[in-house]
């Protein structure tokens, strides 16, 4: 077919925008809109009569008709053949000619499916934030409720509530990080270290609860008992606690900790290896922590729940520099470990007693948040921390209570009706004086870098992230109301 005739064919059609050349089902080439017309606007006369065959695209982009979208996507970035190239040839699986698809609205689909996800991965992270927090407060409430005097049956009954509600809130903890690792939003923060203290942690947190399963656990650390390293050891404490409710999901046994350090080239090499000797068949053991979320049944709750921990728990090892591996021992069970390399640093207790909040003397804070159970947690933790507390269920309520200049300390959430938290801090640091002046704690969801300068241009002294961790709002209460101190003593003087 002379080149001409194709070029009518585009002037007839508006839409199309690439032609396949097709010998007897088998795909010859590809003829493009823009290049045709752009070569007949130039050489016209010349190219009128010449068969297309001589100015096709003989080596066009080729694509299985049966292929995923997101597959064929995601493989362009690693094919050889131009991005340029604005359409691709569809063939069936004997390599022929089933169509024609055009790169620019298969891209605009990938984008818009991709921000569609994104959109719906993030609207879950903030509902599974949200009922974090709320599980908190049902903690909080059992907490308070044990401390009361209950008939035996009342008190195992707040018991399972209380256990149910931990286990329902570290599942989700754990689905919001294992998103956030997805997509490289999972938060490490690395600190000093003993590691021998990591080791008499995870024995306090696991032997008793191994016990009334059915199962003992020995931890062994071998190593210099002052060895430090730069880690996090909260995260580290993460994988390790998946590793054990692991191995105790498959029945009662032996549970064997060993971790073992050894200075190597200026780094130092903890190795951990977890090994049991419980039942079940071996090869599915693999394939669960080879393949955690593959091989979980969607209608088993207690799987879909170990999956999740086991694939953060590989997410996390690999943020570490680590890569998790699993292997049958020779008689029962499996042994689950990894390696790292660390930075060596002064070594500091991986679990630390929750700091006094305040130097000699008890605060009194003030809680703003229209969310009736985030204020209870709130409120549950000033108690432990012996601090008293009011409440404030917005930013117009809690400006009004600041006023007074009775409060030490105020902890702001930030998105509320009337006035958000940012709003009611202005408007608070404009009352001046003593009103003006006490501590702002921003509790919030919402911590991303952006977000924390934006809270600290509005006179806020630091952030809280919710769900709230006791160990974090202490530190930021002590770092707070005993640099108060400090500062009420130097003025008196």
């Amino acid at each position: 077919m002379p080149s001409a005739a194709v070029a009518a064919m585009f002037d007839a059609d508006p839409t199309i925008a690439a032609l396949a050349v097709v010998d007897d089902g088998a795909p010859l080439g590809l003829v493009y809109r823009d290049v045709l017309q752009g070569m007949m606007r130039v050489a016209g006369p010349a190219l009128a009569h010449r068969p297309i065959t001589e100015i096709m695209d003989a080596k066009p982009r080729t694509a299985p008709v049966d292929i995923d979208a997101d597959t064929f996507v995601n493989a362009l970035a690693d094919s050889p053949t131009p991005i340029f190239r604005t359409a691709y040839v569809a063939v069936d699986a004997d390599g022929r000619y089933a169509g024609v698809g055009g790169l620019a609205s298969l891209l605009a689909s990938h984008r818009r499916r991709q921000r569609e996800a994104s959109d719906a991965m993030a609207m879950v992270e903030r509902m599974a934030v949200d009922i974090g927090a709320h599980l908190d407060g049902v903690l909080a409430i059992t907490e308070r409720l044990e401390q009361q005097r209950l008939t035996p049956d009342a008190a195992a009954f707040v018991r399972a509530i209380g256990d149910t509600s931990r286990d329902m809130g570290e599942t989700v903890g754990r689905a919001v990080d294992l998103n956030r690792a997805i997509n490289g939003g999972l938060i490490m923060s690395p600190a000093p270290t003993r590691l021998r203290d990591f080791a008499d942690a995870v024995e306090a947190r696991w032997a008793s609860r191994a016990s009334e399963g059915g199962s003992t656990l020995l931890v062994s650390y071998n190593g210099d008992p002052e060895c430090g390293v730069e880690i996090d050891g909260e995260r580290l404490l993460q994988v390790i606690d998946i590793l054990v409710e692991n191995a105790l999901s498959a029945g009662r046994g032996m549970i064997e900790l060993r971790a073992s350090a050894r200075c190597e080239g200026g780094e130092i090499l903890l190795d951990c290896q977890l090994r049991d000797n419980a039942g079940g068949h071996a090869q599915d053991r693999l394939h669960r922590v080879n393949d955690p979320l593959g091989a979980v049944g969607a209608q088993d709750r207690s799987e879909m729940a170990l999956g999740v921990g086991l694939a953060l728990a590989h997410r996390v090892v690999r943020a570490m520099g680590g890569r998790l591996v699993a292997e049958a021992n020779r008689g029962a069970g499996l042994t689950v470990g990894f390696s790292l390399a660390l930075t060596p640093a002064a070594a500091e207790a991986v679990t630390q007693d929750i700091p006094e909040p305040v130097g000699g003397r008890s605060a009194h804070i003030l809680i703003v948040d229209d969310n009736a159970t985030n204020r209870m947690v709130a409120e549950a933790l000033c108690d432990m921390f012996e601090c008293t507390s009011e409440q404030a269920v917005d930013g117009v309520e809690a400006v009004e209570m600041a006023r007074s200049g009775r409060f030490d300390l105020i902890l702001m959430d930030i998105k509320m009706p009337r006035m958000d938290g940012v709003a009611a801090t202005r408007a608070i640091r404009e009352l001046g004086g003593r009103s003006g002046s006490a501590p702002i704690v921003a509790l919030t969801a919402n911590a991303d870098p952006a977000d924390v300068q934006t809270y600290l241009a509005a006179g806020m002294q630091d952030v809280v992230e919710k769900p709230i961790k006791p160990e974090r709002l202490a530190l930021v209460l002590n770092n707070l109301l005993a640099s108060d101190v400090e500062d009420s003593a130097e003025a008196a003087a």
